[in-house]
């Protein structure tokens, strides 16, 4: 995955923040380094995983849009940051290790799927997918506009819906009771009947984990 980018400077990064208007309430949790700045849209044709990539700085400005064909993926901590100042299209996202992903526009997804509390996550537009899957007290620290779809989350988290899994995911990625009680294979998943491992590997294989894509 390469992206045609500039490196820009902490000043430099603010100074493109602020004529975006881009809210100093997000950009100041960022670390004050330097960042690979893409101009204009962009567009990824395959998978996005931020535990592969390796910018030039500490993570990646899209000044635009961001299209990812495939998903965006993030397991292991030391990951980029990601900004971007449009909107952010993909076929799933899923963070579980320190993702730091800020947002200025809308976010449109199959799945959104957070694991794992150590992470900054803010979404100024809204959130649109078919299905948001949150655990382990992963909840987006902003959604500024509108979370659309379906919420899979233990009752603890305060975007829990009452919504059957099996109504929203695809068969494959729910427990069922021939699973072995492994919640290292299960990736500590406390998602309502989630099976976290299962999930993670049909993300990785580009298998689809919704039932439907009514909101992309």
């Amino acid at each position: 995955m390469t992206l045609r980018s500039t490196p820009h400077d902490w000043t430099e990064t603010v100074a493109l923040f602020e004529r975006r208007e881009f809210p100093e309430s997000s950009y100041g949790n960022l670390y004050n380094e330097t960042y690979d700045v893409h101009e204009g849209n962009a567009s990824i044709p395959g998978h996005f995983d931020l535990d592969e990539a390796e910018p030039t700085g500490t993570g990646y400005v899209i000044d635009g849009d961001l299209t990812v064909d495939g998903n965006v993926v993030n397991v292991d901590d030391g990951c980029p940051a990601l900004i971007v100042l449009g909107d952010l299209r993909a076929g799933n996202i899923y963070l579980e290790g320190d993702a730091k992903l800020l947002v200025q526009g809308t976010v449109h997804v199959d799945a959104f799927i957070g694991n794992m509390t150590d992470k900054l996550v803010m979404i100024h537009g809204d959130l649109r997918a078919t299905v948001t899957v949150l655990s382990a007290e992963f909840s987006p620290d902003l959604v500024g506009g509108e979370l659309h779809g379906g919420v899979i989350a233990p009752s603890y988290l305060e975007l829990a819906q009452d919504r059957d899994p099996a109504a929203l995911l695809v068969p494959e990625v729910l427990v069922t009771d021939e699973d072995p009680d492994d919640a290292d294979d299960r990736r500590g998943f406390d998602a309502p009947r989630v099976h976290g491992g299962r999930l993670l590997r049909r993300i990785r294989k580009g298998l689809p984990v919704t039932l439907t894509i009514e909101n992309r």
